[in-house]
């Protein structure tokens, strides 16, 4: 079957562009079986750890149709994927996108690999399974660069939610390696889970007992925000079978008989789709099969934007509303998205699919910035020189690349038993150990990733520190950076630079990663690093890999400290438990001076697979793409939600990072949502402007309505459901244009107190949908305005009250019930008459 697998797609695809119809691509029989929608609420790009997290919280609510559009092909359960002892073997295989980064000239002027997972699942399936969070201080330091709830207490909630977490299983181990936990900051009934592997190579406990008498201290919990000293990590592996628990299998298997949930794989995104009334790409070209998928269409161009199943929000639900909670509003120089384009190679035609509600770029940070400049939202002068149509001039995109980047050395132990090189030098050794996997789930085919590291801070590890953070300091913003950046990007990086050069200072910050792997090497990998790349288009065809330069060691900073670093691990092998092993110190030889380290580092250094930061959440002039909800600077309904987001790399593996910021995604689309269906809601509701209608809801419908002559009149009727104090089916009298008063005012705030929604008994019953609209006014010289709420609320999660507005929300849950108090005001911006605009219901989400 897979072998078939690209045959079969590409058939599909001509099937489809012949027939003229709409034909559903499978996933190996596993996916719903059905054919793709003309259009969805949600369409998700890229089915990677982010974008399944993103795809599936949407479509808890069945009402919610969501879509996510894969590149890469499913795997097929290979153990080599599924098996701890095989990571990393699946690299370069046909689940790698087998990228390669520019020549590094600030290095020995070669290029270097960069695998990146191409897969249902994206790099889930190709990491090393290590499960860290890093330190508190990371992601303060993300909220103090203008990003409000994304520091430490605002993504301890979502690292908590996406995981089971299971301590290890042996005391013996616990005491040995100084395994704790803090069950305050760990999940239990997430979809990854979380654990151990049953069998320990005892050359980590030498490890530690070399880092103890060096005086680095053992981490509690290595996922409590914690970040500086040793510490042996959980990894994502199933406690009980001891296979890697990758986002596929958390996030997408166990869900897919649902209805609403489609995922389609080996299929590109090449292109969003832009309003041709709002950007000036719009329908700059049709493609050959005229432009749809599955009989999609482009959505309506109108003042406003779309959600639900075509429902038309007017700009003014979009704008800000009492007190804290402020919403962007959709002006008409923001672009509307109104879907992507994709194809499974660049010699198949491509087709269209219709979002009606927001896309969401979850490609990774590489291909995500890609994305955004292929479809005409980057820096200018990137995009005219490939002669893509500008529609928003965000210099960010792209830039501000970094990576967590590692020398690899060599200090073979000579005095070994049962050490990983057995399986490959044993064969017998391997067959027992393979038998006893699979009958037991036991032995060393469980200890394939690489648990046992540290964190050494500078100060701690190295008498330099002082000096090294003094040359970073002195640096100016722009010394070490490209040359000709916008200014708004320097701004930015000034900003991050201040920030770590106080962490580097810090002895409670990490500044380099040591990853042991039992046989004799310790890797040491940059944490904070103060170089930055690009990621740029090299031409308009998006199947042909992005220019990437990380510019690794581009601030000499961060090869001081690789060199630290090497001469630290010389101090951990001079100790007496490490010299039990007798290792051989092979690279970097024993003998060698900083000049020859220079060289090894130089020649040594690659990836640790880990790049980020090409699409920051920082302000626009801060060189920021997203802001502080994800949304793309510009435009109405995109977001990006993947390691691209992160304005500063955290000193952590990234995929326990890169969950967390899909669930707090997904959450912050779930609440915007809301949001704007509260303010639809309020015009349903009739209420006089004067007064507060308090009232609970569970599910709601709304109506636009219209102000003519100081009356509100509905548009047209509508069937909803609330409960609660029901608004009067009699239109009321509110102040007409030109005459607004302090208690109408959209600065105003209700004064009414909420209450539980079982205390606000129904005053009078639902008003019965009329037959169809009315007819909007005809008299050009009646003045139209449209009014729109201003609310408070507060949110019940299984008896633990948190009074919040949908932009702080931290936690919804399996059902939301909001008490809600409104007052209606009016907007005197003239609308014009509408005709027959979409309507339809929309319920609130479960997250």
């Amino acid at each position: 079957m897979g072998a078939m697998r690209p045959a079969f797609v590409l058939l599909g695809c001509l099937l489809s562009f012949l027939a003229g119809a709409s034909h559903a691509i499978h996933l190996h029989q596993r996916d719903l079986d059905g054919a793709l929608r003309a259009s969805y609420d949600y369409i998700v790009v890229g089915c990677g750890v982010s974008g399944l997290v993103v795809a599936n919280r949407l479509s808890e609510d069945p009402d919610v149709h969501v879509l996510c559009i894969e590149a890469g092909e499913a795997d097929h359960y290979e153990e080599v994927i599924q098996v701890p002892q095989f990571v990393g073997v699946d690299m370069g295989s046909q689940y790698d996108w087998k990228l390669f980064t520019a020549p590094q000239i600030f290095l020995d002027g070669a290029g270097r690999t960069l695998p990146q997972g191409k897969a249902l699942g994206g790099g889930s399936i190709l990491n090393a399974m290590c499960w860290n969070r890093g330190g508190a201080d990371d992601y303060d330091l993300w909220e103090s660069l203008g990003n409000p709830g994304w520091g430490w207490r605002g993504l301890l909630p979502y690292f908590i939610k996406s995981e089971t977490y299971t301590p290890v299983a042996s005391k013996d181990d616990a005491d040995r390696y100084g395994i704790n936990y803090d069950p305050t900051v760990h999940g239990s009934s997430g979809p990854v889970h979380v654990s151990y592997p049953k069998y320990i190579y005892k050359q980590s406990a030498n490890l530690f007992a070399a880092f103890r008498q060096l005086g680095l201290p053992t981490q509690f919990d290595p996922n409590d925000g914690s970040s500086a000293g040793a510490a042996f990590i959980p990894a994502d592996i199933h406690p009980t079978n001891q296979t890697r628990s990758d986002a596929r299998r958390a996030y997408y298997d166990p869900y897919v008989s649902r209805q609403n949930f489609h995922v389609i794989t080996g299929q590109q995104v090449t292109r969003i789709l832009l309003d041709a009334a709002t950007g000036s790409l719009g329908a700059r070209r049709q493609t050959s099969t005229g432009g749809t998928h599955g009989d999609a269409t482009t959505a309506p161009a109108l003042p406003g934007r779309l959600f639900g199943n075509g429902t038309w929000i007017p700009r003014f639900a979009m704008r800000g509303r009492a007190g804290r909670r402020r919403v962007r509003r959709a002006v008409s120089d923001d672009v509307r998205i109104t879907g992507v384009e994709f194809a499974p190679n660049g010699f198949a035609p491509r087709r269209n699919v219709t979002a009606t509600r927001e896309v969401i770029v979850t490609a990774g940070s590489l291909h995500s910035a890609q994305l955004l400049q292929l479809s005409g939202i980057g820096p200018q002068a990137l995009l005219n020189k490939y002669s893509i149509p500008l529609a928003v001039d965000l210099p960010g995109v792209g830039e501000n690349l970094q990576d967590h980047y590692l020398v690899g050395t060599f200090y073979p132990y000579n005095n070994l038993t049962n050490s990983p090189v057995q399986l490959t030098q044993n064969n017998t050794y391997n067959d027992q150990a393979r038998e006893l996997y699979y009958s037991q789930r036991d032995g060393p085919w469980t200890a394939g990733p690489p648990n046992a590291l540290a964190f050494p801070s500078l100060p701690s590890a190295s008498n330099r520190s002082r000096e090294l953070v003094t040359m970073a300091r002195n640096q100016s913003a722009a010394q070490y950076l490209l040359a000709g950046l916008d200014a708004s990007i320097v701004s930015g990086y000034a900003a991050q630079k201040a920030a770590i050069v106080n962490q580097l200072a810090s002895a409670n910050n990490a500044a380099w990663e040591i990853i042991n792997n039992s046989i004799g090497s310790l890797a040491v990998a940059l944490m904070h690093p103060l170089s930055r790349g690009i990621c740029h288009i090299r031409s308009a065809d998006p199947f042909q890999p992005p220019t990437i330069d990380p510019r690794y060691g581009s601030n000499p900073v961060d090869l001081q400290i690789l060199l630290e670093a090497l001469k630290f691990n010389r101090r951990i092998l001079a100790t007496a438990p490490m010299q039990e092993l007798q290792p051989a110190q092979f690279v970097p030889p024993v003998e060698a001076d900083d000049a020859a380290l220079m060289k090894i580092i130089k020649n040594g250094v690659r990836t640790e697979f880990h790049p980020s930061g090409t699409c920051a959440m920082l302000p626009r002039n801060l060189g920021g793409v997203v802001d502080a909800r994800l949304r793309v600077y510009g435009t109405q309904n995109l977001r990006v939600a993947d390691a691209g987001i992160m304005p500063v790399i955290p000193a952590a593996h990234l995929q326990a990072v890169v969950y967390a910021v899909a669930e707090k995604a997904a959450n912050l689309i779930k609440a915007d949502a809301l949001d704007a269906l509260d303010a639809l809601d309020a015009l349903s509701s009739a209420a006089p402007a004067s007064s507060s209608a308090d009232r609970s809801f569970a599910f709601t419908s709304f109506h636009r309505a219209e102000m003519t002559s100081g009356s509100l009149v509905p548009s047209w009727s509508w069937p909803w459901s609330l409960s609660g104090r029901s608004p009067s089916a009699a239109a009321p009298t509110v102040a007409p244009p030109g005459t607004r008063s302090q208690s109408t005012s959209p600065e105003s705030s209700s004064s009414g107190s909420s209450s539980p929604a079982s205390s606000s008994p129904a005053s009078s019953p639902p008003p019965q949908p009329s037959s169809g609209p009315t007819s909007p006014p005809t008299d050009p010289g009646t003045q139209t305005a449209i009014a729109y709420a201003t609310t408070t609320s507060t949110t019940t999660d299984n008896g633990i009250s948190a009074t919040n507005d949908p932009f702080g929300l931290r936690v919804v849950t399996e059902t939301v019930m909001v008490t809600m108090t409104t007052t209606i005001m009016w907007d005197p911006e003239p609308t014009g008459a509408v005709s027959s605009p979409e309507s339809g219901a929309l319920s609130t989400f479960r997250a």
